[in-house]
Protein backbone atom coordinates (compact mmCIF):
# COMPACT_ATOMS: atom_id res chain seq x y z
CA UNK A 1 0.00 0.00 0.00
CA UNK A 2 1.82 3.06 -1.19
CA UNK A 3 1.77 6.49 0.34
CA UNK A 4 2.98 5.97 3.89
CA UNK A 5 6.48 5.27 5.08
CA UNK A 6 5.74 5.27 8.81
CA UNK A 7 6.97 2.37 10.89
CA UNK A 8 5.29 0.72 13.85
CA UNK A 9 7.23 1.36 17.04
CA UNK A 10 5.95 -1.30 19.34
CA UNK A 11 3.27 -2.76 21.47
CA UNK A 12 2.50 -3.72 25.03
CA UNK A 13 -0.21 -4.97 27.32
CA UNK A 14 -2.14 -3.86 30.38
CA UNK A 15 -4.05 -5.93 32.92
CA UNK A 16 -7.81 -6.07 32.84
CA UNK A 17 -9.65 -8.64 34.97
CA UNK A 18 -9.98 -11.88 32.95
CA UNK A 19 -9.26 -10.21 29.62
CA UNK A 20 -6.14 -8.52 28.22
CA UNK A 21 -5.54 -4.91 27.31
CA UNK A 22 -3.48 -4.35 24.17
CA UNK A 23 -1.48 -1.22 23.45
CA UNK A 24 -0.18 -0.26 20.03
CA UNK A 25 2.31 2.56 19.62
CA UNK A 26 3.40 4.26 16.44
CA UNK A 27 4.54 7.48 14.89
CA UNK A 28 1.09 7.91 13.31
CA UNK A 29 -2.41 6.54 13.78
CA UNK A 30 -2.00 3.80 11.20
CA UNK A 31 1.26 2.47 12.63
CA UNK A 32 -0.20 2.47 16.16
CA UNK A 33 -3.11 0.37 14.85
CA UNK A 34 -0.64 -1.96 13.11
CA UNK A 35 1.16 -2.40 16.45
CA UNK A 36 -2.14 -3.08 18.23
CA UNK A 37 -2.85 -5.82 15.68
CA UNK A 38 0.62 -7.27 16.25
CA UNK A 39 -0.02 -7.27 20.02
CA UNK A 40 -3.37 -8.99 19.52
CA UNK A 41 -2.06 -11.77 17.31
CA UNK A 42 1.08 -12.23 19.45
CA UNK A 43 -1.26 -13.36 22.24
CA UNK A 44 -2.34 -16.24 20.01
CA UNK A 45 1.07 -17.35 18.71
CA UNK A 46 4.72 -16.35 18.80
CA UNK A 47 5.15 -14.15 15.71
CA UNK A 48 8.65 -15.56 15.14
CA UNK A 49 7.13 -19.00 14.50
CA UNK A 50 4.64 -17.73 11.91
CA UNK A 51 5.62 -17.59 8.25
CA UNK A 52 4.36 -14.74 6.08
CA UNK A 53 3.00 -16.96 3.30
CA UNK A 54 -0.61 -15.86 2.81
CA UNK A 55 -2.04 -12.40 2.28
CA UNK A 56 -5.21 -11.05 3.77
CA UNK A 57 -6.76 -7.77 2.59
CA UNK A 58 -9.53 -6.03 4.50
CA UNK A 59 -11.47 -2.79 4.11
CA UNK A 60 -13.87 -0.89 6.31
CA UNK A 61 -15.37 2.56 6.77
CA UNK A 62 -15.24 4.36 10.11
CA UNK A 63 -14.98 8.07 10.92
CA UNK A 64 -14.16 7.71 14.62
CA UNK A 65 -10.53 6.76 15.34
CA UNK A 66 -11.33 4.82 18.51
CA UNK A 67 -14.10 2.82 16.86
CA UNK A 68 -11.79 2.27 13.88
CA UNK A 69 -9.28 0.55 16.18
CA UNK A 70 -11.88 -1.93 17.44
CA UNK A 71 -13.21 -2.43 13.91
CA UNK A 72 -9.71 -3.05 12.49
CA UNK A 73 -8.93 -5.67 15.11
CA UNK A 74 -12.32 -7.38 14.81
CA UNK A 75 -12.20 -7.50 11.01
CA UNK A 76 -8.72 -9.07 11.17
CA UNK A 77 -9.76 -11.57 13.84
CA UNK A 78 -12.91 -12.53 11.95
CA UNK A 79 -11.19 -13.02 8.60
CA UNK A 80 -8.25 -14.87 10.17
CA UNK A 81 -10.65 -17.19 11.99
CA UNK A 82 -12.74 -17.74 8.86
CA UNK A 83 -9.67 -18.66 6.80
CA UNK A 84 -7.85 -20.59 9.55
CA UNK A 85 -4.92 -18.14 9.60
CA UNK A 86 -2.56 -16.82 12.20
CA UNK A 87 -1.13 -13.41 11.29
CA UNK A 88 2.15 -11.61 11.94
CA UNK A 89 2.63 -8.64 9.59
CA UNK A 90 0.18 -5.76 9.33
CA UNK A 91 -0.25 -2.68 7.18
CA UNK A 92 -3.03 -0.11 7.30
CA UNK A 93 -3.77 2.95 5.17
CA UNK A 94 -6.51 5.52 5.57
CA UNK A 95 -8.25 7.84 3.15
CA UNK A 96 -10.69 9.90 5.19
CA UNK A 97 -13.16 7.43 6.74
CA UNK A 98 -12.05 4.59 4.43
CA UNK A 99 -9.46 2.16 5.76
CA UNK A 100 -7.65 -0.50 3.76
CA UNK A 101 -5.56 -3.03 5.60
CA UNK A 102 -3.37 -5.97 4.80
CA UNK A 103 -1.87 -8.74 6.85
CA UNK A 104 0.43 -11.67 6.20
CA UNK A 105 0.61 -14.98 7.95
CA UNK A 106 -0.12 -18.64 7.41
CA UNK A 107 -2.60 -21.37 8.18
CA UNK A 108 -2.42 -22.86 11.63
CA UNK A 109 -0.11 -25.88 11.53
CA UNK A 110 1.85 -28.19 13.76
CA UNK A 111 4.85 -26.34 15.13
CA UNK A 112 2.97 -23.15 15.92
CA UNK A 113 2.36 -23.20 19.63
CA UNK A 114 -1.05 -21.76 20.40
CA UNK A 115 -1.32 -19.08 23.04
CA UNK A 116 -4.66 -17.74 24.20
CA UNK A 117 -7.58 -17.41 21.82
CA UNK A 118 -8.60 -13.82 21.24
CA UNK A 119 -12.34 -13.72 20.58
CA UNK A 120 -12.61 -10.04 19.74
CA UNK A 121 -11.76 -6.45 20.52
CA UNK A 122 -14.12 -4.68 22.90
CA UNK A 123 -14.99 -1.05 23.54
CA UNK A 124 -13.67 -1.38 27.09
CA UNK A 125 -10.80 1.02 27.82
CA UNK A 126 -10.85 1.99 24.13
CA UNK A 127 -8.61 5.02 23.69
CA UNK A 128 -6.44 6.64 21.04
CA UNK A 129 -4.06 9.35 22.25
CA UNK A 130 -1.83 11.55 20.13
CA UNK A 131 1.19 13.10 21.81
CA UNK A 132 4.60 14.53 21.00
CA UNK A 133 6.10 11.02 20.86
CA UNK A 134 3.46 9.63 18.52
CA UNK A 135 0.18 7.78 18.89
CA UNK A 136 -0.91 5.21 21.46
CA UNK A 137 -3.97 3.07 20.71
CA UNK A 138 -5.43 0.76 23.33
CA UNK A 139 -8.38 -1.48 24.02
CA UNK A 140 -9.32 -4.65 25.85
CA UNK A 141 -9.54 -7.87 23.89
CA UNK A 142 -11.79 -10.70 24.99
CA UNK A 143 -9.80 -13.89 25.60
Amino acid sequence: MPGRVAKAVGYGYFDHDADVGVIGRGDCLESAFESAAAATFALMADPASVRAEENLVVEFVEDDAELALATWLNVLLGEARRRGLVLREFHLARDGPRWRGAARGERWREGIERGVEVKGATLTALRVDRGPDGVEARCVVDV
